[in-house]
């Protein structure tokens, strides 16, 4: 392990040197390029460094520690802290995902339970607008059908940092643990008996795909324009705006009715239908691969439910990593951190256990 972090620190230091050359700033994507892979190797360097500095330590206090025994005890917490940096180098090391940095669309469906089900997806996009507001992310809807209550039968976010972000902070790396089946437990709106009704809605997740990433064949691509439904204002249910692209080769379908001319709706369709041939592509991949490089937290498997969400108890349940907490109404309110942060911590536990038997 050592060896490789040797390397790169070599190669931490040419970059240094190659970001300090003005004419590299001269080819702005290779510049943002070589800034990114500088930004993943500065902790690398940072905890590799303070690992030696903390074995130089133990070998001084072990020298004083044989003439003066009280020094015995900076031995062993030289000894601790130095056991703790091995830890975070080997997580440091863990192969990370390439989309990490990527910003999101994020899609969320009112499932099994009717009006009640559609409430909740409006409270799970809620959430998410939240969470992403207290961590300063910026978040656009691009494409909502409401339902006759106030809920959501379908709703999607694109969800964007505000600039750059520390390795492993960005919003894929964080929101990518989010897809799957939302379970929610309580008493409905519409239920005059008071009796605990459980429902469902379906979230999505794909990293927001760049045209130069995932290439489309006008020929490939099928568009029909319709009349947009729902509650809206003036042009709505009056023009045909709303757009519906369907991808031929894969069958894979994007709409969006939300804007009120069919070129922006067209727009925010392509956007969506770019995400997902991206997500379906890189699915492919990931099936073609060894289980050991695949996540154990978040499987291909989108349909499986995650986390449960009951109200009468104020309790979170995250059925993949065993989290639970009894702060229900704080997470709604955006208070995601705890939550995610379990699936983080055992998506490196399980790749870090993977790449150890190799």
């Amino acid at each position: 392990m050592f060896e490789a972090v040797e390397e790169l620190l070599v190669e931490h230091a040419d970059l240094e040197t190659r970001l300090a050359d003005p004419s590299v700033h001269s080819d702005q994507a290779n510049a943002r390029k070589l800034a990114k892979r500088y930004a993943e190797l500065t902790p690398i360097t940072r905890v590799y460094r303070a690992w030696r500095q903390a074995g130089e330590d133990i070998e001084a206090a072990r020298e004083l520690a044989a003439e003066e025994p009280e020094f015995l005890a900076e031995v062993k917490d030289s000894e601790a802290r130095r056991e703790e940096l091995t830890e975070e180098l080997r997580l440091l090391l863990v192969p990370r995902d390439p989309n990490d940095e990527k910003d999101v669309i994020l899609e969320v469906k009112a499932g099994e339970g009717g009006e009640e089900s559609a409430l909740f997806a409006g409270d799970l996009l809620r959430m998410y607008l939240r969470f992403a507001e207290r961590v300063g992310w910026k978040t656009e809807i691009i494409d909502a059908n409401e339902s006759d209550l106030g809920g959501y039968k379908d709703v999607s976010v694109a969800v964007k940092t505000r600039g750059s972000t520390e390795p492993g902070q960005g919003v894929w790396a964080k929101l990518k643990y989010e897809g799957g089946v939302h379970r929610v437990q309580r008493v409905p709106a519409t239920e005059s008996q008071g009796r605990i009704h459980t429902s469902a809605a379906g979230v999505l997740v794909t990293p927001e795909a760049e045209e130069v990433e995932v290439e489309i064949v006008a020929n490939d691509l099928r568009i029909d324009v319709y009349r947009s439904s729902g509650p809206g204002g003036q042009s709505v249910n009056t023009t045909d705006s709303a757009v519906r692209i369907t991808h031929l080769p894969t069958g894979i379908v994007a709409s969006c009715q939300n804007e009120k001319s069919q070129l922006q709706n067209k727009e925010q369709a392509m956007r969506i239908l770019r995400s997902r041939l991206l997500a379906a592509a890189q699915e492919e991949a990931e099936r073609e691969a060894s289980d050991a490089r695949r996540s154990q937290v978040r499987t291909v498997d989108r349909s499986e439910r995650i986390r449960t969400y009951n109200y009468p108890e104020n309790r979170i349940s995250d059925h993949r990593t065993g989290f639970k907490s009894y702060n229900l109404d704080q997470v709604l309110d955006g208070e995601l951190n705890a939550v995610i942060q379990s699936c983080v911590d055992a998506d490196a536990a399980a790749k870090l256990a993977a790449a150890q038997q190799n």
